[in-house]
């Protein structure tokens, strides 16, 4: 992600305004996008991924997990194919490149929500978007989207 990016900053207090913000994330970030999303553990990142997803109708928030052990959830919507993956079992480019993540970001509808590919180059390079998250006091978050529009 090299070139000029957009930027928006975000601020939650609550669990509910996180997975409220998801509706206006996923008005940002229309498909086909990989996007990274950063932060410490607990920092909301899966609870942002319920958000977007049941925004964009592919997900009920209940039924939106972690992948930390599957590396890989898959949710269809009427118009989106959202992959949600978690890579920070992960230890190098090789497993990363099993994953197939050029395959899921050539589908014209699809949005890739990676957990922790920060930690990886090849993930990286094909970012068009990140979500950086940061722990506030309790339940607060800040966010800052960073993405580059088609």
């Amino acid at each position: 992600m090299k070139e000029k990016l957009r930027e928006k900053r975000f601020r939650t207090r609550s669990v509910a305004g996180t997975l409220a913000l998801g509706e206006t994330i996923a008005e940002i970030l229309r498909p086909p996008k990989l996007v990274i999303l950063s932060g410490e553990v607990g920092a909301g990142k899966t609870t942002l991924v319920k958000g977007i997803a049941a925004a964009l109708g592919a997900a009920f928030e209940d039924d939106v997990t972690s992948p930390t052990f599957t590396l890989v959830h898959e949710y269809e919507g009427p118009t989106i194919h959202l992959f949600h993956l978690d890579l920070y079992r992960l230890e190098t480019e090789e497993q990363i490149a099993v994953l197939g993540l050029e395959e899921m970001i050539s589908e014209p509808n699809a949005l890739v929500l990676v957990e922790w590919g920060e930690r990886f180059e090849s993930v990286v390079n094909l970012a068009d978007a990140e979500i950086v998250m940061e722990h506030g006091e309790g339940d607060e978050r800040g966010m800052i989207v960073r993405w580059r529009d088609e």
